[in-house]
């Protein structure tokens, strides 16, 4: 039966255990078979290859190999990770990042989140609104309609968020405090006296400034906790930047 090997570069390798990185995939198959699916069955899905070569030459998703091709596989750059046509990307979020979807609302990005979506509804909706698909499920991003996925390698949520930042390069299009974050609406500044009535006493007597969900209504202000959140958010830009 006909052979043909992959060869993966820079961020592909996170997919295999660090003994079988560096070096070639070879895969045995029978009957006319797409690259897709070829190179998917070695693991990788292939939302996250920006393009894939054979002796120099660019090859199509539909390329049928012949056999005893060596396919050089390359990862998206940060700019293809998202649509041409939006100026920063949006995301929707598997049930398991309830924390990444809060970090990355408190960052301002758009980001699509329920605890409880089944795959192919959260794929309808990435698909729809043109959103990445943020997932620490690798067969998530193998469905044949999505154009655009990540798969989120780190487990603890704040290195999720400096992973996201560092790998879409979007730290300088963040908007802190400009979103939601229990429902991803924007904030808008609203006067004290009209939200008197969601306040407990201390806070109408020791704050001023305040700030409203226009979809959930949900208020805000630059409390206690307001520092801390804000060295945080500092923090992953900065890390980013640099």
């Amino acid at each position: 039966m006909p052979q043909i090997c992959f060869r993966f570069y820079g961020e592909l390798e996170e997919f295999f255990p660090h003994a079988r990185r560096g070096s070639e995939h070879r895969v045995v198959f029978n009957g006319p078979q797409t690259v897709k699916h070829l190179v998917e069955s070695v693991g990788v899905p292939h939302i996250e290859i920006g393009r894939m070569e054979n002796e120099g030459h660019p090859v199509g998703w539909d390329y049928r190999p012949r056999g005893g091709e060596c396919i050089r596989v390359y990862p998206r750059l940060p700019r293809q990770r998202w649509p041409a046509d939006l100026d920063a990307p949006r995301f929707a979020l598997d049930g398991h990042l309830g924390r990444l979807a809060s970090y990355l609302r408190l960052l301002g990005f758009d980001t699509w989140y329920r605890p409880q979506v089944e795959d192919a509804d959260l794929a309808a909706v990435a698909v729809s609104e043109k959103r990445v698909v943020l997932t620490r499920d690798q067969d998530l991003l193998k469905r044949k309609i999505l154009d655009y996925g990540y798969w989120v390698r780190n487990t603890d949520p704040h290195r999720q968020v400096e992973e996201i930042l560092a790998r879409f390069g979007i730290a300088e299009l963040a908007r802190p405090f400009t979103r939601c974050p229990r429902c991803n609406g924007l904030l808008e500044p609203v006067p004290k006296e009209l939200v008197l009535e969601q306040l407990e006493p201390l806070t109408r007597k020791y704050y001023d400034e305040f700030y409203r969900c226009a979809a959930c209504g949900q208020v805000y202000w630059r409390g206690s906790h307001f520092a801390a959140l804000e060295s945080l958010l500092k923090g992953w830009l900065k890390e980013s930047a640099d």
